[in-house]
């Protein structure tokens, strides 16, 4: 049988079109673009701010708020690390989500190290937060709040806007990690009222080990203290020696879904539907999180009755997950689906997958078959 891919959340393959941008920059334009005395170097540092420039444009930011990285969880670590130093005079203090990814929540607990508290923002059974806590939490002392614009598990999608109207009333910064959104859904920093906001290209068809942070420059300017240092690269803020294919791929990529966006969600939604539609009848199963405020592309299903990692080994040619890659080797349930109120039972036997692009029909229709069969045939063998 042949393989089908459905965990595009975890990562996606090299659009052809990103590819075909990146390979010059391999070979005969291997220029360094911190070179400022030849042509190698100012055709390399040419391409770098073109990419700049069209993943700005993306999330309707100015080019000089962008800043290159190795991936998300680096941008992440910056923004978090970054901020909380540069802001140590006006508090100690900043408010996360519970269902953050673990860049996130490893960052904090770190910092609680070094005597900088956190406190958690809950959600509700559906992964939604409750704006009115998120107020009370936020105190006189209080930097930064960081709210994922988009879950990587369940794709629960929260009101971004309205958070950031609240941080702007109160005057602490508002980060999110917008990995999973962008592409997925329409991200912009101004309408969304963000100040810090990360991503990674290889969510989105580009390369891996490549990445950008936005840091708002007006309105208020964000102010950070860069974590790697030597050479003053990235205004600054990212010392070392550009990754110039990588940030050609991430550019075109970006590129690339702002002009698909639309069909993208149009796609990738009907086709997620009709899987729901068959697998949640099929064992009566129920999707986990919010249905109508969520990814286009994302879908986590609970069947009551199966262990999801018996699901998942019987059937070895479909990928399908039990949560976010970032976590599947660690023995312990979803702190997601924990955070949203869910027992045990319930989280190991709920299984996520996400849709890509260029999924069809027949491979969804393959997949609804060959899932349901299994699923008979493990919940029927636990019965007996």
């Amino acid at each position: 049988m042949h393989s089908i891919y459905l965990d595009y959340n975890s990562t996606t393959p090299v659009d052809t079109r990103v590819l075909e941008a990146m390979l010059p920059y391999f070979s005969e334009k291997f220029g360094n673009a911190a070179s400022k005395t030849h042509t190698f170097g100012w055709t390399a540092a040419a391409v770098v701010e073109k990419a700049r420039a069209e993943v700005a444009e993306l999330i309707g930011a100015e080019p000089s708020e962008i800043i290159f990285t190795s991936g998300a969880t680096e941008s992440l670590n910056l923004a978090i690390r970054g901020a909380m130093e540069a802001y140590a005079q006006k508090g100690r203090h900043m408010i996360v989500c519970a269902t953050e990814h673990k860049a996130v929540l490893d960052t904090a607990r770190d910092l609680g190290f070094k005597n900088i508290e956190t406190s958690f923002l809950s959600v509700d059974r559906e992964g939604s937060i409750n704006t009115d806590e998120l107020k009370k939490l936020i105190r006189e002392d209080t930097v930064l709040v960081a709210v994922m614009m988009a879950n990587n598990e369940t794709g629960v999608v929260q009101d971004s806007r309205w958070i950031g109207e609240i941080c702007r009333e109160r005057k602490v910064l508002h980060l999110s990690d917008t990995t999973q959104a962008i592409g997925k859904i329409r991200v912009d920093v101004n309408e969304h009222r963000l100040d810090l906001c990360t991503l990674s290209a290889h969510k989105i068809y580009g390369p891996k080990g490549v990445g950008a942070l936005y840091v708002r420059r007006k309105d208020p300017r964000v102010k950070l203290i860069a974590e790697i240092t030597g050479g003053g690269h990235e205004q600054g803020l990212r010392s070392g020696t550009l990754n110039v294919p990588g940030i050609v791929g991430i550019g075109e990529a970006c590129r690339l879904a702002g002009e698909n966006l639309w069909d993208y969600g149009i796609h990738t939604s009907r086709w997620r539907t009709l899987l729901e539609q068959q697998l949640t009848l099929h064992q009566r199963g129920y999707i986990n999180g919010n249905i109508k405020s969520r990814l286009p592309n994302t879908t986590n299903i609970h069947f009551p009755g199966l262990k999801s990692e018996q699901l998942i080994k019987a059937l070895p040619d479909i990928a399908i997950s039990m949560g976010s890659a970032c976590t599947s080797a660690l023995p312990e349930p979803s702190h997601v689906l924990q955070a949203m109120g869910m027992n045990e039972d319930e989280i190991y036997g709920s299984i996520r997958i996400s849709i890509g692009k260029d999924t069809s029909e027949a491979e969804i229709r393959e997949a609804i078959l060959r899932i349901g069969t299994t699923l008979d045939t493990i919940i029927v063998k636990k019965k007996n």
